[in-house]
């Protein structure tokens, strides 16, 4: 999404139980704020709405097509292969295998 203009704040993963309730409410508290001091999807990027929503359908489609998913399915598949385990080799051995057919399906 960041490479798309997307500006990260407007998207956000935090793990929360389900015996987390306070945590829960304190994470969706602030990130509900923060959405609403950048505003308008396009404001606090810089960049047209519309042109934003453009690019936006042109990352849903890259992720939808079979190449990107097949790159992703490989890469996957090789590291369950090698038994890797390590998070931070995990991460960069898909970011090395995705990144080339994702900027492909972006252009």
């Amino acid at each position: 999404m960041t490479d798309v203009g997307v500006d990260p704040r407007r998207y956000n993963l935090k793990w929360a139980s389900a015996a987390e309730a306070p945590r829960f409410v304190k994470l969706i508290t602030e990130f509900t704020n923060t959405v609403k001091e950048l505003g308008p999807l396009g404001q606090a990027e810089g960049i047209d709405p519309e042109e934003l929503q453009g690019r936006i359908a042109k990352a849903l489609a890259a992720v939808e097509s079979k190449k990107v998913r097949m790159t992703f399915g490989t890469a996957t598949k090789s590291l369950r292969k090698d038994n890797v385990l390590d998070p931070k080799a995990i991460t960069e051995t898909i970011q090395t295998k995705m990144e080339k057919s994702l900027a492909t399906a972006l252009k």
